[in-house]
Parts: structure tokens; sequence; C-alpha cells
């Protein structure tokens, strides 16, 4: 791979996955909670699943986001047979439950060589990297505690999450945002073709990268893993 003054990356399925044992934990919290029609493990499980996905295209389609309690509240409706009556929800609260078992059960770093590929990447003092991502059921305030105890924030100069600013990849104002982030003091000129991201989703992280002129690579859900940076 040539060499890039800046690297921004996706994180999850890019540099971090889910730990299984926190989606277990959370689907019993939610089933023994917020199910008041009796519905199985596996079904509340399913409607998690759901959930994402749904989300995640209608983000990637919008260029906007739909935030972690939004999510947990359809979450509730549809186990409910799609009842609205969640008023009393407490989703501050909510959430916090929801932090607390995932930092419990943390989030596994991808691949175990993407440590070293980072620092790599990093020790030059040349290039700068950052984390591009959109988020689902965990905020960015979370994603920040995950990355220092992984201690992948060791090597990043800024992260960008969708649910802080209300924008999604593939969304170009949010890749002109990372454009704009980018440290001009040690890159008073850069051009876009110095500069890739790196991800596994083709249509957030290729589609959207490749609509604001800079290169891209797409990992983890093709036979190329993050190692190939090095390359």
């Amino acid at each position: 791979m040539p060499f890039y003054k800046h690297y921004s990356f996706d994180l999850w399925l890019t540099l971090i996955k889910s730990n299984p044992a926190f989606k277990t934990e959370r689907t019993k919290y939610f089933h023994a909670h917020y199910n008041s029609r009796k519905k199985t493990i596996e079904e509340v499980a399913l409607v998690f699943r759901q959930v994402d996905l749904m989300v995640n295209a209608i983000n990637e389609k919008t260029g906007k986001n739909i935030d972690a309690d939004e999510m947990y509240l359809m979450v509730i409706s549809i186990i409910n047979e799609y009842s609205t009556e969640f008023q009393d929800v407490d989703t501050a609260a909510l959430y916090l439950e929801m932090e607390k078992l995932l930092l419990n059960h943390m989030p596994l770093l991808y691949n175990e060589a993407s440590l070293t590929v980072l620092s790599e990447l990093k020790s030059p003092g040349l290039s700068t990297i950052n984390i591009l991502s959109n988020t689902g059921f965990i905020k960015g305030i979370t994603l920040r505690k995950v990355l220092s105890h992984l201690k992948l924030d060791e090597f990043l100069d800024f992260q960008l999450y969708s649910d802080e600013l209300r924008l999604s990849k593939p969304n170009p104002e949010f890749f002109q945002l990372m454009l704009d982030t980018i440290d001009r003091v040690k890159h008073p000129e850069i051009g876009l073709h110095e500069i890739i991201h790196v991800g596994d989703n083709p249509v957030a992280d290729v589609n959207g990268a490749k609509a604001m002129g800079i290169h891209t690579l797409l990992i983890n859900s093709n036979d190329l893993l993050i190692s190939h940076l090095r390359s």
C-alpha cells in the first residue's frame, strides 16, 4: 500500500467487534424488564437484530442519525406488539444499564494485528489517524471508554461519532467534517489523494469515501485484513 498522510478508520467490524456475552446479557435484561407479552429469549434477540439492521439502513439512506435511546424504545415497542406505552421508561437510566453491561463485557479487537498496524502507521510521526464511525445501540461517549480500555485511543488524533454530530456515513457532510478536522499544523498542505478511509461497509465506507474523492480500502467483509495497509 502507498503511504498516506492521514488514515481514517471505521470502528465496528473494522477495528472492534461485539463481545457475544454483551448481546446475550442485553437480551436477558430486556426479556426480564420489558416483556409484558412474554416473548421468548430468541424472539427478543431477533427484535434487536431487526432494529439494528433497519436503523443502519435508514441512517445510510438519510445520512442522519437515529439515536440509541430511540433504538431501545423501538425494541421495547416491537417486543410488546408495537405498543407505544413506554412513557414511563427512563431512557437515561436504561442507557446507563446498557453501558454498564457493555463495559463488563468489553468489545473485542476485530484483529489482533490492529494495535501493531496502527502503531506502525503512527510511529514515524508523519501520519495522523481518526475514527469516523456510525453508532447504533452504543453511543460515542461509551465508545471512547472502550477505545481507551483497548488502548486504541493512543494512536488516534480525533474521533467522530454519528450520534454526536447527527450525521451518518455515507453522508458527504460527515466525511467533510473529518477532512476539516485533520490537523493543519501537522499537514499544512494535504491533498485528497493523500487521505484514505478504511472500513468494512461497501456503502457507508467505500461509497462515502469515493464520493469525496479520497482513497478507500474495504477490509474484513472481503479477503483483506488491516495488515494489508502494511503491504
